[in-house]
Formats: structure tokens, sequence, C-alpha cells
């Protein structure tokens, strides 16, 4: 088994395995046989994976019998969830409405869940989203989800921010940039 052993102490899975083990052995004095380790869970300590135990799936038995609750686990990405803060979220069903028909400025941010540089900028989207609240609409277009419009708009790298007015694109920045670099981009068209 390999050991991760940082600044002389034991990390990671190998310190909840070992940790594990000790609480075992310490709570049974008997000789019969157990089994060690079982409980380690690694996921729930990596940045972005979660395991949710708690989703559920109705499963219909019939129509005379009633629905079974079935227990299902799974292995829940967190980087949708990390990455969509305060600024709106678009996709294909809902460009034309919230961005190419929107009365004030829109600022896109094209990313996606395995993106760093992505993750690095969202929380400078989120604060221009609050500042210029009402002044410009922020969303973000998962490029993985709506393929199309990163396809029609031309978008190679991410992240790419776009900004729209009046339903045509009026600027773009590729990359992460400082945030001073977003908002001149920004009030060059407020």
């Amino acid at each position: 088994m390999a050991v991760l052993v940082e600044a002389g102490v034991v990390v990671g899975c190998a310190a909840q395995l070992a940790q594990t083990v000790a609480s075992s052995l310490s709570a049974s004095s008997s000789n019969a046989p157990r089994v060690v380790g079982m409980g380690v869970r690694c996921l729930p300590v990596a940045r972005g994976l979660r395991i949710d135990a708690s989703r559920t799936k109705l499963a219909s038995l019939g129509p005379s019998q009633s629905s079974v609750r079935a227990q299902r686990r799974g292995i829940v990405c967190e980087a949708q969830e990390t990455v969509t803060g305060v600024a709106g979220v678009v996709n294909e069903t809902t460009w034309k409405e919230l961005v190419l028909e929107s009365d004030i400025p829109v600022l896109v941010d094209f990313w996606a869940p395995w993106c760093g540089p992505c993750r690095m900028i969202a929380p400078l989207i989120d604060e221009i989203a609050k500042a210029y609240a009402g002044k410009v609409k922020c969303l973000k277009l998962n490029t993985d989800e709506s393929p199309g419009i990163a396809t029609e708009y031309g978008i190679r790298s991410i992240p790419t921010v776009m900004v729209f007015k009046g339903g045509e694109k009026k600027d773009t920045v590729i990359g992460a940039v400082p945030k001073s670099t977003l908002t001149s981009t920004l009030e060059k068209h407020l």
C-alpha cells in the first residue's frame, strides 16, 4: 500500500485507512477474523467530487403496485455548482431570449466544468455581476452542454468572455485575465 506523507504526517486515503485500521483493532478484543478498511471512502475529500447517498430513483412495479423508492449511490461532480454562482446560466434554449433580445448589455462567460482557468475567473464574473447589477446581465454558458452556440460564435479556447449589446457581439476576451481587463472591456459598451 502506498502511503502519502507530507511534513511527517500521513494524509489522504492512507490516513483514512490507518485510522480505520486503528479503530477496528481497538474496538475488537476478540480473536475473531475481521474485515478492515471497507468503510474507507476517498472521494469525498477530492475537490469537486462527492458521494451522493441521498439520490433516489422511483421505480414503478406495475399498475396494481405502488411505486418503490430504490436507493442509488453515485459520484456527483460539483464543478457546475462551483462555477455557477451569482451570474445566471444560459443554454441553447434560452440563448435568444436572455442574450440576443436583452435590453441591456450582456456579458457571457463560455466555460466548461473541467477547465481550471474557467474556475479561476468564475469569482471575477460573479463580482462583475454584483457590481454592474441592473446595468449589465452576466451569464455563463457551459460549452459542453451547449456546443451549438459555442460553435456558432467560434469558441476555440475557454474561458472566453463575450460582450453582447443589441443582439450583436461587440467584444471578446480570451483566457483567464484580471478583473480590470474584463471591466475595461465592459465599460467600452455601457
